[in-house]
C-alpha cells in the first residue's frame, strides 16, 4: 500500500510517522498547496491519502487513479468531496472527538487569561515595578470571582457538554443556546439567543459552522450583552464578525474575548483584530486549542488504526 501524507506541518514534526511504515511506502510532505498536492498525487499515485487542510476536491482526487481511501487527521472533513469519493469507492475516515479534552482546557485558558488580566499582572512584575512597590500586592485591574456567575454555551456537542460540566465545577450557572433550535436533553437551562447574550458573564461557542452560525455574534448581538461580559471562540471562526468585535472591544460594548479560531487562517494583515493591542482585552491564539501533545499523538494514532481498519477490510469512523 503507498501512502501519502499532504500536510505534515498541521500535526507537528515531533510525532513520529514511523508505524505508517508497517501498512505500507510512506511519502510524507510538510505543507502542500493545492497545485503542488496535484503534482504529488500524480506523481505518487497513492492508494492513501492522509490530509488535514488540502482541499480534495473532484480534480485532485482524479489525479490520484488508484486512490482508495482519504483518512482525515481530524473531525471535520469539509475539505473533501464526499460525492465524488462515493462514486468512486473512494473512503474517507476521520477521527471524531479525540480532542474534547484540550479544547474544553484552552476553553478556560483563553478565559481566566481576559477575566483576570494576567497580561498586564504578568508585565507588572516583569517591568520591574512590583519590585519598586511599598506594598506586597496591587490592584490596578479589577478582576471577579468566576464562582456564581453565569456561563453561557453556543453548541452543546461533546465539547460543549465537557465545558458545562468544567464551568459547574468552578461554581457557574450554566445555560445553552442551540442557533438551530435543536432541544437538548440536558440539565441545563436552554433558553434563546437574547437572554444567552443578556444573562450570559462568560460566553464560549462551541457550534460548528453552518447557516445557523455564520455571522451570529455580530455587533447588534454583542450590544445586548454585559459590559462586564466575556466571548471565548474555540469553534469556528465565521461565528463572529471580527469588525464587530473589533468595534465593541473599543466601545467597551465587552470586557474582552479570547479566539482560538478566526474568520481566515492564518490571520490576515488587513484582520481588523490587529487594531487591539491590549491583552488584557483580546488574546488571540494560532488554532491550537487541540493541539497539545498527547492530543496530536492520539490523532495519529487514530488515523493508523482506520488505515490498518481498511487494510484488514474492516470500516472504522467511515464517513456517509
Amino acid at each position: 500500500m503507498k501512502i501519502t501524507l499532504l500536510d505534515t506541518a498541521t500535526f507537528g514534526t515531533d510525532i513520529s510517522l514511523e508505524k505508517f511504515k508497517q501498512l505500507g511506502e510512506v511519502t510524507a510532505y510538510e505543507y502542500s498547496n493545492q497545485n503542488q498536492a496535484a503534482e504529488r498525487l500524480a506523481q505518487d499515485d497513492p492508494d492513501v491519502v492522509i490530509v488535514n487542510k488540502v482541499v480534495m476536491n473532484a480534480e485532485l482526487m482524479a489525479k490520484a487513479p488508484n486512490l482508495k481511501m482519504i483518512a482525515e487527521t481530524a473531525t471535520g472533513f469539509n475539505n473533501i468531496d464526499l460525492k465524488y469519493a462515493a462514486d468512486h469507492g473512494i473512503r474517507v475516515a476521520n477521527v471524531p472527538e479525540y480532542s474534547t479534552k484540550a479544547v474544553v482546557q484552552h476553553t478556560f485558558a483563553l478565559c481566566f487569561y481576559v477575566l483576570e488580566k494576567l497580561s498586564y499582572y504578568d508585565h507588572y512584575v516583569k517591568s520591574g515595578d512590583y519590585a519598586k512597590s511599598p506594598v506586597f500586592t496591587h490592584l490596578a485591574k479589577v478582576f471577579p470571582e468566576i464562582d456564581g456567575k453565569t456561563w453561557g454555551i453556543i453548541g452543546l456537542g461533546a465539547i460543549g457538554s465537557s465545558a458545562a460540566k468544567v464551568a459547574e465545577a468552578f461554581g457557574c450557572k450554566v445555560m445553552v443556546y442551540s442557533a438551530s433550535g435543536h432541544k437538548y436533553d440536558t440539565e441545563y437551562e436552554q433558553v434563546d439567543f437574547d437572554t444567552l447574550l443578556k444573562e450570559s458573564d462568560i460566553l464560549s461557542i462551541h457550534a460548528p459552522l453552518n447557516e445557523y452560525t455564520n455571522g451570529l455574534m455580530n455587533y447588534d448581538a454583542f450590544c445586548k450583552m454585559k459590559n462586564s461580559a466575556i466571548l471565548v471562540n474555540v469553534g469556528r471562526g465565521p461565528i463572529v464578525n471580527d469588525a464587530d468585535l473589533v468595534r465593541a472591544l473599543k466601545e467597551e460594548q465587552i470586557a474582552g474575548a479570547g479566539l482560538d479560531v478566526l474568520s481566515v487562517e492564518p490571520i490576515t494583515e488587513d484582520n481588523p483584530l490587529n487594531e487591539i493591542k491590549d491583552s488584557s482585552k483580546l488574546i488571540i491564539t494560532p488554532h491550537i486549542a487541540w493541539a497539545p501533545f498527547e492530543t496530536r499523538e492520539r490523532l495519529m494514532n487514530e488515523v493508523y488504526e482506520n488505515i490498518s481498519a481498511y487494510a484488514k477490510g474492516e470500516e472504522r469512523n467511515c464517513v456517509k
